[in-house]
């Protein structure tokens, strides 16, 4: 061995072209280390972390709008502390009316009637979970339903209409209102599909102008007899439900959770399968992503869109039929998607398109509906405030890059930190 060769301590590792500065081994992350980074670089966190800032939003409107605070404020530089107590009664009283107006109230003498809450908080989730699923399929399509108004009362009319009009046996009656109600919806989202594949007419476009024909047609049949209209009544309403087409409750007449969750609970399932595991599903997502790329793969581009909304009708549908023959059942009005189709699009971007998301994010919404009456009842609160919560999950949930930089979030694809990812760039530097 020559001398050059030999190893002294604290040598330098050797260089490959003359000038260049030794290159550093950078070790691949550790297991925990690569998890940590996609916790932090997910879109789930970006989920939770939105919903969190839109109630820290929230918890300042509700103090600022307060009586006692506005007062406390008045002398604020002499007894600040009052104004900071204060603040914190309004905030956390409205938010404490709030969870036990949607989980769990704590003033009833005994379970049972505590838990009552929650299971209305499950029955508002019921059809934004259906309308959620429904927006979200097509958005894993790459198109953009905003129709679910009118698949929702096409939807209604039609398993409403069965519901009443057509008395048959129990069990049959109940299915066939459930079916007719799920092929309105799909067929009412098949039309924007089928113009889509063969127009190249804009969804958007479509489905806002069909929310104002089903509107219109539901109020015309609604006012018509002889189609919605209750027999006998000049009112524009349908009859009640016969009792053999009414969802049942699952916990008894004191609870109004009925059968529809568990409906949405199987659609929600149906939804991931069908997404994640059959070829339908993997034909939906190559489209999504890229439909010139699918196509060139050999993938009907035009009949994919066709399907999508049909199936995305359908789940819409499951919505209103949940609303007629679940919490409806003395008859209903033009009115009954009650906003239910615009909030699904909220719910389907706060899931990130994915079921299992949806599904979460419609019981969050559902909570703040529940609640949100309580927290107006109990403070005193406007009811408005939950809608300003919502349209603040909408806006922190489409700016993922305002999330990061108040969380100090590194981005997707980068180091656990801003100064790891610093640290990694000059080390890729020296490298070079």
């Amino acid at each position: 061995m020559s001398v050059e060769q030999i190893p002294t301590q604290g040598q330098m590792p050797p260089l490959s072209e003359p000038g260049q500065l030794p290159t550093a081994e950078i070790e691949p992350p550790s297991r925990a280390h690569q998890v940590l980074r996609e916790i932090v670089t997910g879109n789930a966190l970006i989920s939770v972390l939105a919903v969190l800032l839109a109630l820290v939003v929230g918890a300042i409107l509700i103090a600022a709008t307060d009586k006692d605070v506005q007062v406390a404020a008045g002398y604020f530089f002499s007894r600040p502390g009052d104004t900071i107590a204060a603040i914190w009664k309004s905030a956390s009283g409205a938010y404490s009316a709030l969870f036990q107006g949607s989980i769990y109230n704590v003033n009833r003498p005994d379970f049972a009637t505590a838990i009552r809450p929650l299971t209305e908080t499950l029955t508002f989730a019921t059809p934004l979970i259906a309308a959620g699923l429904g927006v979200a399929l097509a958005f894993r399509v790459g198109l953009f339903n905003i129709g679910g108004r009118g698949q929702m009362l096409v939807a209604a009319g039609a398993s409403g209409y069965v519901g009443f009009a057509w008395p048959l046996p129990a069990g049959i009656h109940l299915v066939v209102a459930v079916v007719a109600g799920l092929l309105a919806g799909a067929i009412w989202g098949g039309i924007v599909g089928l113009l889509k594949a063969r127009t190249g007419a804009h969804e958007v476009i479509v489905t806002i102008m069909l929310n104002y024909v089903a509107f219109y047609l539901i109020s015309f049949l609604l006012r018509t007899q002889g189609a919605l209209q209750a027999p006998g009544s000049t009112n524009p309403k349908s009859a009640a439900m016969l009792p053999t087409a009414v969802f049942p409750r699952l916990f008894g007449p004191e609870y109004s959770l009925h059968v529809g969750f568990i409906l949405a609970i199987i659609a929600t399932i149906f939804v991931w399968y069908l997404i994640n595991r059959s070829n339908l599903g993997f034909q939906f997502r190559a489209v999504g992503e890229n439909p010139s790329a699918a196509k060139v793969a050999g993938i009907n581009v035009k009949k994919i869109y066709v399907y999508a909304m049909l199936l995305s009708g359908s789940l819409v549908g499951l919505a209103g039929v949940a609303q007629v023959l679940g919490t409806v059942t003395t008859g209903f009005s033009a009115g009954i998607d009650a906003g239910i189709g615009f909030d699904a699009i909220t719910v389907a971007l706060l899931g990130r398109s994915k079921p299992i998301g949806v599904f979460f994010a419609g019981v969050l919404f559902g909570a703040l509906k529940a609640g949100g009456y309580s927290m107006q009842a109990a403070q005193g609160v406007p009811i408005d405030i939950v809608l300003v919560v919502q349209s603040l999950i909408v806006l922190f949930i489409a700016a993922p890059p305002l999330v990061r930089a108040i969380f100090h979030l590194p981005s997707p694809g980068s180091g656990l930190s801003p100064r790891t990812s610093s640290t990694t760039a000059r080390k890729a530097e020296v490298a070079k």
